[in-house]
């Protein structure tokens, strides 16, 4: 590297953006990297997540997943979903886009939003409490170059230490600087105008200063095309400085990004597969950038849709880190972190709540005749007349055109979110065990707005569909009623304005030790949340579209002309619940080459502050720890030409407040939130091996079964007796298999991973097939000077374009029915190849 180069990027190393990147958890400063081709767990690798003291995945005794720096660049190729996908005994569809993936954890329903698996950047929680919303977290918080390794681990301890996580825990350890410079940029294109451009670099400032800075801008029109394009740019850096016996890290991000959300569509109902739209071409998504000028009045002034940014982020986070052997086998660790961001996304719910389908025009004024003096009952046709233009021409609607009408929920959703962790350490021997003590303390608030306005909508049913304008005629009494103006059918259908505070406390107390062939780890947990809750109620009032200038005896439609809207008046409610965890693992080496381990605890997950529900008069439903019990029990083994590990598992959870985003109870009304209680109980098995076929040449695999159902579900939405039903969106199986070529001049990857059958409700009355999803990545690498390569290559997302419904539509929860001539779902997204050009020093 020249001179005047490396002063330019010590300098941006200490600018005020190159310091963005989430805060360190654990140090890695003495542990090895994981090799940059991991997938399947490593025997080598030192896992650091979890734990207070970083082990070999051999004496272990939780199960891990390790994946290096190379393996993830090579596997993201819509969003974290592609990622999270090959861990073991996690189902991960990012159908959605890059934002926003469903991710489930064998064992334990939830709505797929990172309930019991939080994501974490070098130990530390992205937010400090989930559940104030329905926001994902990884909207937030992105993985990029300057990642070293993601470490997912499951079970034992895991739950105990920091922010905790149930189900797991999914950790991205970033690259740290070190004593020579280092640097890799890439850039990408695809189909569909697709750029992105990515850089990493860390290195020496000097007086035992180190630093690390990464980063990424992306434009995107695809992979399904709106009209909506994704575009913006996300940096994190991080500062180190090494004392004697100690370290200290400071860490920044700073993020501005926009990405379409795609929602359910449109099916067959017989091959739940993309539908042939009125053009006759394949409908890949129904979302539509005509939607962007909508604006209508409110008691507020004129509200206007933010559908055109998406899922939109802009924020900031900044986090320390310290790290301090204070002598005689003592040590200090504390940490924390700070993040403020401004969140909105458009959703797309999947239908309109009164039509659901695709619909004649017939068939659309039947649906809609209660808003023009008639019934759906007693609507007959030849007693009207009607007229459907397109809203941006005026030009006639050919009459045989199906419509779609579908519901657009614009949510503000802004938070600020707070950490801090303090622990000691102590190394101890009595007799022949060696002790590692952990006495540790947690502290986390969140606060959080959800505002969210819902309005409706009728277009065309195709790709990106064109708005449709509708009126009908009374042909007895001349009047007429515009049911849809600029394509609104329903101006401030729905209306949700709540703020949420969370603050938890946690205090830990673990022991690590190891007797010869033996490893134990025990631990407890004791945590106090204390949250506030404070729900707008809502009115209906006149407002909408303005009826100006309209014609003599015409009217708007009842969905035009009257808002839901807030009251004023807030209901407010306090929960604060408590509960305790307890963890043990142990594990026996039997030789070098295989250990046997087991793992069980007693964990919580405390209430989503969302489930809060409030009466009239303050008072809070019960709301009480959700209880988890877990298991685990296997093998790990290495050789030379082989490792992994198989295992068998077994979960119960008690007393779930389960929360399902569903229609709500009049015709073309907003979802609401609806929480019952569940109980389930879950056993399964999962397995991974990695394999050297001949020199360069690797197989790797994991597979997952489970078995899941409930042993306790208070009816709501349809499902009144579901007891022994298995849980919704669940697969029964998932696995990972792929071949894995690596040379220093060539490398090559072709795998695939397999999503089992699911069910789309808690009725069990609808049941999804499996898919694949197969990749092929190919590259050549050109050495060019000393540590100098340039690697060209091409990666195809979805080789052989296979199609599959993920989920049926969620806001219909146990109504959807089977057998229609549509079914609303979503399906995995089309095949992708994308080039890379990639330049590492």
């Amino acid at each position: 590297m020249k001179a005047p180069f490396k002063h330019v990027v010590r300098l941006a190393a200490v600018s005020p953006l190159a310091l963005a990147t989430p805060l360190m958890a654990q140090s890695v400063a003495s542990t090895a990297s994981a090799d940059a081709t991991a997938q399947a767990p490593q025997d080598n690798a030192i896992v650091v997540t979890g734990t207070s003291v970083g082990r070999v995945q051999l004496k272990t005794p939780a199960v891990a997943t390790s994946i290096g720096s190379d393996r993830l660049s090579m596997l993201s190729a819509n969003s974290q979903a592609d990622v999270l996908a090959t861990v073991p005994s996690l189902k991960a569809e990012g159908g959605g886009g890059e934002v926003a993936a469903n991710v489930f954890v064998s064992g334990l329903p939830s709505t797929g939003q990172y309930q019991f698996t939080p994501i974490q950047f070098n130990g530390s929680q992205t937010i400090a409490s989930m559940g104030l919303n329905s926001s994902a977290i990884d909207i937030f918080k992105r993985p990029d170059l300057g990642v070293e390794r993601l470490e997912f681990v499951r079970g034992g301890v895991s739950n105990l230490f920091g922010s905790g996580g149930i189900g797991g825990i999914i950790n991205y350890i970033d690259k740290k600087g070190g004593d020579e410079d280092h640097g890799k940029f890439s850039i990408e294109g695809s189909n569909h105008s697709r750029v992105k451009a990515d850089f990493a670099l860390n290195g020496p400032i000097g007086n035992g200063y180190h630093y690390a800075v990464s980063g990424w801008y992306r434009y995107d029109e695809g992979p399904l095309v709106s009209g909506f394009a994704a575009k913006g740019y996300q940096l994190r850096g991080n500062i180190s400085h090494e004392f004697d016996g100690g370290e200290f890290t400071i860490y920044g991000q700073a993020i501005n990004d926009r990405t379409p959300y795609y929602g359910d569509i449109p099916l067959n109902g017989q091959t739940y597969r993309p539908a042939i739209g009125n053009n006759g071409s394949e409908v890949l998504t129904t979302e539509t950038a005509a939607l962007s000028g909508i604006a209508f009045q409110t008691p507020n002034g004129t509200f206007h849709t933010s559908v055109g940014e998406g899922v939109y982020v802009s924020g900031y986070s900044f986090g320390s880190d310290f790290k301090k052997d204070i002598g005689n086998g003592w040590a200090f660790n504390g940490k924390a972190n700070i993040a403020n961001y401004t969140h909105t996304f458009a959703l797309f719910n999947g239908g309109d709540n009164v039509t659901n389908l695709p619909t004649t025009q017939t068939a659309f004024l039947q649906s809609y005749a209660s808003q023009f003096g008639s019934t759906s009952a007693t609507f007959n046709p030849a007693n009207y007349t009607s007229s459907f233009t397109f809203a941006n021409s005026g030009a006639a609607v050919p009459s045989n055109y199906l419509l779609w009408g579908d519901r657009v929920t614009d949510r503000s959703r802004n938070l600020s979110t707070a950490e801090g962790e303090l622990n000691l350490t102590k190394q101890l021997l009595t007799g022949a065990i060696q002790h590692h003590f952990t006495l540790g303390s947690y502290f986390g608030q969140t606060s959080a707005r959800d505002f969210d306005v819902t309005y409706s909508y009728i277009g065309d049913f195709d790709n990106a569909p064109q708005l449709v304008d509708a009126s009908v005629t009374n042909i007895s009494t001349g009047a007429t009623t515009i049911l849809s103006s600029n394509g609104l059918t329903g101006t401030g259908t729905g209306y949700t304005n709540n703020y949420a505070n969370s603050k938890r406390y946690a205090v830990y107390l673990a022991d690590q030790m190891e007797a010869g062939k033996w490893i134990f780890d025990i631990g407890g947990r004791w945590e106090k949340l204390d949250g506030y809750v404070s729900h707008e109620t809502t009115q209906k009032i006149p407002g909408g579209v303005l009826p100006t200038n309209l014609p003599a005896n015409t009217q708007l439609s009842s969905g035009l002309s009257n808002i839901t809207w807030g009251s004023g008046d807030f209901l407010t409610g306090k929960v604060d619940p408590s509960s305790w965890a307890l963890a043990g693992n142990v594990l026996y080496k039997l030789s070098d080459q295989v250990s046997l381990f087991m793992n069980a605890s007693r964990g919580f997950f405390m209430p989503e502050l969302r489930s809060v529900v409030i009466d009239t008069h303050d008072d809070v439903q019960s709301f009480q720890p959700e209880v988890i019990k877990q298991a685990m029990a296997g093998i790990k083994f290495r050789t030379a030409r082989i490792s992994g590990s198989a295992s068998i598992f077994y979960a119960t959870l008690t007393n779930l407040r389960n929360i399902q985003l569903i229609n709500g109870p009049t015709p073309g009304s907003a979802p609401t939130e609806v929480v019952n209680l569940v109980s389930t109980r879950t056993y399964g098995a999962e397995a991974n091996v990695t394999a050297t076929i001949v020199p360069h040449l690797t197989f790797e695999g994991n597979a997952t079964y489970q078995h899941d159902v409930y042993t306790l579900y208070t009816p709501v939405a349809g499902c009144t007796n579901c007891v022994g039903d298995r849980e919704q969106r669940q697969p029964d199986f998932v696995s990972n298999f792929g071949l894995y070529f690596r040379h220093h001049l060539f490398d090559a990857s072709l795998f695939d991973t397999y999503t089992g059958r699911t069910f789309t409700s808690d009725l069990n009355n609808i049941r999804l097939g499996g898919y694949n999803i197969l990749r092929l990545d190919i590259g050549a690498n050109v050495p060019v000077s000393g540590n100098q390569t340039v690697r060209i290559s091409a990666d195809i997302y979805n080789l052989l374009n296979n199609q599959g419904a993920t989920e049926g539509n969620p806001r219909q929860g146990a109504l959807q029915n089977a057998g229609q001539a549509y079914f609303v779902g979503r399906d995995i997204l089309p095949r992708r190849v994308m080039g890379k050009l990639s330049y590492a020093f």
